[in-house]
Formats: structure tokens, sequence, C-alpha cells
């Protein structure tokens, strides 16, 4: 499976980046369905990224909504993902819903139908995606870790695998915008932040239905993941 996705034309410094998927049913180990900003293509090696990703799943078995932030690195040996890991409160599997990203210069919040699931703050620039990123859209084989860190792989007698995208939602700062560009936020605060009944969903979602938060692994570095201290 070589995959497929699509490309931004131009690329951001902040924004609003959703769109409504609809993923495959039935057995799709393996495969991810993602939706994400990333500058890959101009620091190969040394890229930030932020994504939304469908992790494959097996039959009977609900799929995972995987958040991810990398920070300026990936390829050379210090990958530091900072991955948390949902189920959702419905099937994604039976209709189209809304998966979006709002990326400002003072926090990533990444939400579903609205409903915040995670906010990122900026702690420093060195835990912060700070320069320009595309909006990508793919679908693609990543067997070796995807469902269950990789103990189930893609198995190609299901295929076609097909993830559907619409309703695209890219608005902000581009990077050739003036610099006093404002970008979008969803807080009434200057100072940023979610309000009370947003950050109320939230805290629900992150109870109930949150299945791995990096910050609360044993097994990693947090020396690496300072935004985890406090």
């Amino acid at each position: 499976m070589q995959g497929s996705g699509f490309k931004s034309v131009r690329p951001f410094r902040s924004g609003y980046f959703g769109a409504s998927i609809k993923v495959q049913p039935g057995y799709t180990a393996g495969v991810i369905t993602a939706f994400y900003l990333s500058n890959n293509e101009a620091h190969p090696g040394f890229h930030d990224e932020v994504d939304i990703e469908f992790l494959g799943t097996t039959f009977g078995k609900p799929y995972t909504l995987q958040t991810n932030v990398y920070i300026r690195g990936s390829g050379d040996g210090r990958i530091i993902g900072r991955e948390m890991k949902f189920h959702l409160w419905f099937d994604p599997t039976q209709d189209f819903h809304h998966y979006a990203i709002l990326w400002s210069p003072k926090e990533i919040i990444f939400l579903v139908d609205d409903v915040p699931i995670r906010r990122y703050p900026r702690k420093s620039g060195a835990t912060f995606p700070l320069r320009p990123m595309w909006l990508y859209g793919s679908i693609w084989d990543a067997s070796s870790w995807a469902t269950e860190d990789g103990k189930y792989k893609a198995d190609y007698k299901y295929q076609p695998f097909v993830a559907k995208y619409s309703n695209f939602k890219a608005s902000g700062c581009s990077a050739y915008a003036p610099r006093w560009c404002h970008p979008v936020s969803a807080s009434p605060y200057r100072s940023g932040g979610l309000t009370r009944q947003q950050d109320r969903a939230m805290r629900w979602v992150q109870r109930y239905l949150m299945v791995y938060n990096y910050c609360q692994d044993p097994k990693r570095d947090h020396s690496l993941t300072p935004e985890c201290w406090g």
C-alpha cells in the first residue's frame, strides 16, 4: 500500500484547520487515516507536526483517535512524540464528524464536533511549534505500530481502504500574511485558554474516554517533556 493524500497550497503560521471525516468500518488494522499540520518538506529530519490520526482497528473493537505533537525532531534518533489517545463517544464509521486543530501562538486545541478534547499550551519555544506548517490529509500503511503497537498488521484481503473527507476549513494567518495578522482563537480571554464550559467538556472527555496520556507513561523519559512537569 502506497497510500494517498492531499496538501494545502499555502503554509500557515497559525489558524483553525478542520475537516469532516468518515472512516472505514471492519478490519482496518495497520491503516492510518490522518489530518495534520507539518513542515517536514521544509525541514526534513528536524520538523514540527501536529496530528489527528485514526489508528486502524480489528473487528469488534472501537477506533482509537490519536492526537500528537512533534517539535523539531524526527528521523534523527530523538523522536519525542506527545501522544494522547481517545475512544470517541460515537462510531466514526457511521457518519461524518468534524475534527479540528486550532493552532495559535499560545496554544493548540484539538476538537471533535466543536468539543475540545485536548489543550496543549505553549510553555516555551522549545516545546511548541512556531515555524509555518502545511495542512495535510492522508491514508497509509503503518503496520509496524498503528494497531496495538503493531500487533495487528494491514491485511489486503480487506482492501480497498477508504477514508472520506469533506467540509474543509482552513482559516488563519498564512506564512505570507502581514505580521499583524490576528490569529484565530477559541477563547474569549486575551491570555487564551478555554471557557468554563469548554474546560468542563474537555475534562469529561479526558476522564472517561482518554486511553493513553504520554505524561502519565512511566516508560517515557520525562526530562524530554517539561510540559508534563506541572
